[in-house]
């Protein structure tokens, strides 16, 4: 009896041992899967929300940007190498509004004869299908402004003296009335010759037609930080007479937008594709030496010698001058460094230099 007692205690004990080791590995168990949920499971799925980063072409931070434009300073998503567009735009009262210089990266105001101006517009970065002008002749000094961006020339006729350099020098050019009239059309809302139009994509595709070259060197500006405080005095806009005195052009500083807005004779100068007033974030003013050429009154305005000049930026003036090396653009210089610019929209606004380049100009003071 006792082996039998003990044998069966014996299993009775084993039994019980086998089962609460079971019951401790289960335990075990279903420890660990209770103690999963500890990962911080929930606060990966809730992090604290920060804000998306600011794509680079809509901040205007050219920093961030993978290019930059050469004649804006501004953000781009491809590699600005396309050639610029040096486009002769009319500027007589019977062209206004014109249409496009919203578009232009750099815009020349220069006089032509009968005290009125022309506009040169380079357009390199911006505008494909935006209709631009009216479009107008072009003169030698026109000639030398729109080379210097390496733009091919684009005008309806031109003086003699134009003609022969634009035909002995073999200049890449598309003239309407010469050898490009199927890139350029009419309106006939308005009087000839103040209605001759055009497009980027249009002339680009005369340029193609004509074989020019698609892409050259092309000279960049330097250009600030949009945090750099600007340089000279306090002034809110300026007045500029070119000849007449019944047509004055007028930059006054909006804050707000950090921009010079453009008005001619009191009014806002619009564009007419848009309807919005042209701004420019520089604004030069540079004197020139000029020269009555003939009876007509043509004029040859020297760009290439240097001179005085005065430079518009957030809400300052500053003195200097302007130079322009062998082959180089018109650049800001102080001191004899070049003064860089912000990023947007500049405008070169030549002035004689007779009787005095300062009595050309009026300062809004603040």
């Amino acid at each position: 009896m006792k082996n039998r007692v003990g044998m069966s205690g014996y299993r009775w004990w084993s039994g019980m041992l086998c089962a609460m080791l079971c019951v401790s590995l289960l335990a075990g168990c279903g420890q660990q899967k209770a103690e999963a949920p500890k990962a911080p499971v929930v606060e990966e799925q809730t992090p604290p929300e920060e804000p998306a980063p600011e794509d680079p072409v809509q901040s205007g931070d050219p920093e961030q940007a993978a290019f930059t434009a050469p004649l804006t300073g501004l953000p781009m998503d491809q590699a600005p190498t396309i050639r610029p567009l040096s486009i002769m735009i009319n500027n007589a009262p019977a062209a206004r509004p014109q249409s496009g210089l919203t578009q232009a990266d750099i815009v020349y105001e220069v006089l032509a004869e009968g005290g009125i101006t022309r506009m040169i517009g380079i357009f390199q970065s911006k505008g494909t299908d935006e209709t631009i002008g009216p479009i107008r002749s072009i003169r030698p000094y026109l000639i030398n402004l729109g080379e210097s961006y390496g733009g091919v020339l684009v005008h309806a006729g031109g003086s003699n003296d134009a003609y022969a350099i634009l035909q002995k020098q073999h200049k890449e050019d598309l003239d309407e009335i010469g050898n490009s009239g199927a890139y350029f059309w009419r309106d006939k809302s308005r009087k000839a010759p103040h209605n001759l139009y055009s497009s980027a994509d249009k002339l680009r595709e005369g340029a193609d037609k004509h074989g020019y070259k698609k892409e050259v060197n092309i000279p960049a500006y330097k250009f600030r930080a949009e945090s750099d405080l600007p340089e000279g005095e306090d002034a809110t806009g300026v007045d500029i007479t070119f000849l007449l005195k019944s047509y004055k052009v007028s930059y006054q500083y909006h804050e707000a937008s950090k921009v010079y807005q453009r008005s001619i004779n009191g009014k806002p100068h619009v564009d007419q594709n848009t309807g919005q007033q042209l701004t420019a974030t520089n604004v030069v003013i540079l004197g020139a030496d000029h020269k009555t050429l003939d009876d007509v009154g043509r004029l040859a305005v020297d760009v290439d010698k240097g001179g005085e000049a005065v430079l518009l930026q957030r809400g300052k003036i500053l003195k200097g001058r302007w130079v322009r090396a062998k082959g180089d653009v018109i650049r800001f210089v102080k001191d004899g460094q070049e003064v860089p610019l912000y990023p947007g929209t500049t405008y070169f606004n030549i002035v004689p230099n007779a009787p005095t380049f300062d009595s050309h100009i009026q300062i809004h003071q603040p």
